[in-house]
């Protein structure tokens, strides 16, 4: 890595228009390890319009051409793997037995499931003399989140490649480091000059002016929803299109007849992975009133197993949260819970013993969680379970709808036909039932203030399509 200060624009690595930094720190150690270039609209308007000149002729490569250049970019991946989640438990904090594989493997995952869509997926078609064609839909602006760093990456950069799109991509900038690996990826591959192009800054300083752009046709955000918001409103004046994976408060449900014995720890295990740092985190557990005590004790013993620590130790699994700031609002939600009644099962405020530096949370669970409670309303974004009681199943499917968020909902039963049934009646854009692999050809994305469209497999890629019928064609 030699490009901290640099972006990359039109094929190139250069310096920010008017020099300014950012540092990044390292949130197991709250210590600065590197800084990076920060950027202004004036570096957004160079990487638009070196977007909108190579959008003339991307566009109109073909399918094989687009084909060879994904398999070039995940051949680089490939190499740069291991780099690549050393970066990401540097700069997020996360475990390496976590940064080493869900983390990284998700990228080249989403690469892999593009090449595969390619195959049989038919760009235009034949009805008569009605011919339709499906187009890229122009430059893409993509700003990503510090979460899940390459996942968001690459379900966004793979199908904007695979459709002819160019781009201009603004990762966080608490976790820019791995999308700066990412760049020196695209430009070992050989990606034409202007297709991908990076800019490191803030949301105001580049976020913004890349959202209002006027030659930017899309956007494409996962973030908070206060600033999809802000996002959308800035895309409005120029009627672009505005495409979003936001926030969530996922309902994991049990049902009467679910094994709780693996329900229980898988349910905890999913609120805790990534230090709780992930939309679709199933923060709600919902469980029959009269069996609460036997969920309690098994996600104690559950909670167990989560011990927080260096991310680069072979005897913690638990990293800190991603910053200060993240560290402070855990932490006052932790004390809302407390303040409100919840029972505090185990964990609480504060960070956990004999961890004084580094932005670590206790890993907590909370029972007797009522819906009004900010705790079982609120995305905390932290390792904090809710154990929420239900007295009948109606109940407990109203309870898990009853949010402002509808990105994922969880069900556990031993009738995988009445949780289907169940499935059908959540709000949510992707239901899980009993804790399946994650299937990267589904459809991923929310209802309600959760966002809008979806991503990964076929349904990220139509997302950067436009439909265009030519009408009287020779038959």
């Amino acid at each position: 890595m030699a490009h901290e200060t640099e972006f990359y624009i039109d094929g190139a690595w250069v310096m920010p228009e008017v020099p300014a930094f950012i540092d990044v720190e390292d949130p197991s150690t709250e210590k600065v390890f590197t800084r990076i270039a920060a950027g202004s609209a004036a570096d957004v308007d160079r990487a638009v319009a070196a977007a909108r000149r190579a959008f003339r002729s991307f566009s109109r490569t073909t399918v094989a051409e687009r084909r060879e250049l994904l398999a070039a970019i995940l051949a680089e991946y490939k190499k740069r793997y291991d780099e690549l989640a050393d970066a990401l438990s540097r700069e997020m904090g996360a475990p390496m037995s976590l940064a080493g594989t869900a983390q990284t493997w998700i990228g080249q995952a989403h690469l892999e499931e593009m090449l595969r869509v390619l195959e049989t997926y038919q760009f235009e078609h034949q009805q008569g003399h009605l011919r339709v064609l499906k187009e890229p839909v122009g430059v893409v602006g993509m700003i990503t989140p510090w979460n899940w760093p390459l996942n968001q990456i690459a379900c966004k950069v793979a199908p904007a490649i695979a459709a002819g799109c160019t781009m201009v991509l603004k990762p966080s900038e608490i976790s820019p480091i791995n999308a700066l690996i990412f760049a020196e990826i695209m430009e070992a591959a050989g990606v034409p000059k202007g297709v991908f192009n990076l800019v490191n800054g803030d949301g105001p300083s580049v976020g913004a002016p890349l959202s209002a752009h006027p030659d930017v046709d899309m956007v494409s955000f996962t973030g908070s929803t206060r600033a999809g918001i802000l996002i959308a409103k800035a895309g409005a004046e120029t009627v672009k299109r505005i495409h979003q994976e936001l926030g969530g408060k996922s309902p994991n449900l049990l049902l009467a007849d679910a094994d709780f014995a693996k329900a229980v720890p898988r349910g905890v295990a999913g609120c805790f992975g990534n230090s709780g740092q992930s939309c679709n985190a199933p923060t709600r557990m919902l469980v029959p009133r009269d069996r609460q005590e036997e969920v309690i004790e098994l996600a104690r013993q559950a909670a167990e197993g989560f011990i927080p620590g260096d991310p680069r130790s072979e005897n913690a699994n638990l990293g800190p949260l991603s910053s200060a700031t993240q560290f402070h609002k855990v932490q006052k939600l932790i004390e809302a819970g407390v303040a409100e009644g919840a029972r505090l099962v185990v964990g609480g405020p504060g960070r956990p013993e004999g961890l004084e530096v580094g932005y670590y949370a206790r890993p907590t669970i909370f029972a007797d969680v009522h819906p009004d409670m900010r705790i079982a309303r609120e995305e905390i974004f932290g390792p904090v379970l809710s154990i929420l009681p239900y007295d009948s199943e109606e109940e407990a499917i109203e309870m898990a709808n009853d949010t402002e968020y509808g990105l994922a909902a969880y069900i556990s039963s031993a009738n995988v036909e009445k949780a289907e049934e169940v499935a059908r009646q959540m709000r949510a854009g992707s239901v899980y039932i009993n804790s399946p692999a994650t299937d990267i050809s589904a459809p991923f994305g929310g209802y309600k203030r959760s966002g809008n469209g979806r991503e990964w497999s076929v349904y990220g890629l139509e997302e950067f399509l436009e439909t265009k019928g030519i009408v009287g064609c020779r038959a």
